[in-house]
């Protein structure tokens, strides 16, 4: 089975690169984009189970990738947490009616995005190898 793709978009390397080590320990792929014109292609491409979005954003905003998310029948269903710094109300019901799943208000707590992710995608840690066992027996003489 393959892990389970996770888009992020922002254009803030920091940003993307602290989602991806906070996904380090599960069982899933990362893949990313700087802006929403480059988010919509790697979506295209990827097909990712869940996008993790930002509202501003140079080339296309949040807002307006997710609007084209919708507009996409390979794409519609995809489920988009935004997360962003912006927490106008306008901005809000904007995204709730083109259904994002999630909001999160940058800074953002770790453990609650985690835990936003974790419902909508089984976070599996990553398997770990297992030390192999000993083939060699005390020697009891």
């Amino acid at each position: 089975m393959n892990d389970p793709k996770i888009l992020t978009v922002d254009d803030s390397k920091t940003i993307r690169m602290l989602i991806a080590r906070m996904l380090k320990p599960f069982a899933v792929e990362i893949c990313e984009a700087s802006n929403g014109a480059e988010g919509l292609d790697v979506a295209t491409k990827k097909a990712p189970q869940l996008i993790i979005l930002d509202y501003n954003m140079p080339v296309m905003d949040g807002l307006t990738m997710l609007s084209r998310l919708r507009g996409d029948a390979a794409l519609k269903t995809t489920p988009v947490i935004m997360l962003t710094a912006e927490s106008g109300t306008a901005i809000i019901s904007a995204v709730a009616r083109l259904g994002a799943r999630d909001y999160i208000i940058k800074p953002f707590n770790e453990q609650m995005l985690l835990a936003k992710i974790g419902r909508i995608l089984p976070l599996i840690s990553r398997a770990v190898p297992s030390a192999p066992a000993s083939q060699f027996t005390a020697n009891t003489t």
